[in-house]
């Protein structure tokens, strides 16, 4: 099955809405996207379309510091539609879009950029350690190779004869 990927630029209808099932972060929110249409000459409003965007873990966390109701947008992610039943038993459906990407539309204003901080993570140093002692003690048991990938032979001495390799003669 295919997955739909789609971009497109609209204004946030309503406050982004955070929380955090299962400790994961994720915020919704709705964006209205109103083509502009040539008839006759004159540019009109097209029909609105309305979305619901789920942003996940850092980007949930980044779009709900950022950005606000009535902030113009430009939204990609993957889209899908949900099928849900009204009040009045009518059968609806919702465009959903999970972003990958969210950004303030730069056509409608101006924007401040600022890097966010990384959480560190536990034991990010110990783990760093312990990779860098595994490649040294490694790189020590390891033997040497000749150009052709064979174990170089050490003499009793400690030195490497270049005309002997570990490969028995024939």
């Amino acid at each position: 099955m295919s997955d739909t990927f789609v971009t497109f630029r609209g204004w946030v209808g309503n406050e982004v809405t955070h929380r955090e099932p299962n400790g994961i972060s994720v915020v919704n929110l709705r964006v209205a996207s109103t083509p502009r249409i040539k008839r006759n000459g004159d540019w009109i409003d097209g029909d609105t379309t309305w979305y619901s965007v789920n942003a996940w873990r850092s980007l949930a966390d980044n779009v709900r510091d950022s950005v606000k109701k009535g902030d113009a947008v430009i939204v990609h992610g993957r889209l899908r539609t949900e099928a849900w039943t009204r009040e009045d038993k009518q059968v609806s459906n919702t465009l959903v879009v999970e972003a990958s990407f969210v950004g303030h539309d730069l056509t409608r204003g101006t924007s401040t950029f600022m890097k966010s901080t990384r959480q560190e993570r536990r034991n990010d140093v110990d783990v760093h350690e312990e990779i860098q002692d595994l490649v040294h003690r490694a790189a020590d048991e390891t033997p040497q190779m000749d150009p052709w990938g064979n174990p170089k032979v050490v003499s009793e001495t400690g030195e490497q004869d270049p005309f002997r390799t570990g490969v028995p003669a024939a």
